[in-house]
């Protein structure tokens, strides 16, 4: 695989999100952390929201760039006073540039136990075809 096609994606790298706009939604916003693993067909995009239920997950496309946002309900952790904690409770957020060889019509996500999974197909045009012999 050469460096053109190890860039389908440009993913952010830091933990917590820095963004040029101020989110609308109180307490801190997080980078989720994330699994991509690359099949023939497809990308398929794992990501840790702990917390967050499927109704608070937005995903959109937009000028080629997937933006995903989970907002966690903190209302549970209000009245907890924490003697030990190891980590923050927090909104999630991460967005990816897509190539044109993911077919954005065909995005599925899926949540299951936390877990967010994102289906990203590749275009017809660009997986492997099998050529038959005569």
């Amino acid at each position: 695989m050469n460096d053109k096609e190890k860039k389908e994606i440009t993913v952010q790298d830091k933990k917590e999100v820095q963004t040029k706009s101020e989110p609308t939604i109180p307490g801190k916003v997080y980078l989720p952390n994330t699994d991509i693993v690359e099949t023939d067909k497809e990308l398929l995009v794992y990501m840790d929201m702990p917390g967050v239920s499927k109704e608070k997950i937005r995903v959109k496309i937009e000028k080629n760039v997937l933006a995903i946002d989970g907002e966690i309900d903190s209302s549970p952790y209000s009245n907890l006073k924490p003697l030990y904690t190891e980590y923050n409770i927090g909104h999630f957020s991460r967005s990816f540039e897509l190539s044109n060889e993911i077919d954005q019509n065909g995005i599925n996500a899926t949540m299951t136990d936390g877990v967010l999974l994102l289906t990203l197909p590749k275009a017809p045009d660009k997986q492997p075809k099998m050529i038959s012999v005569n």
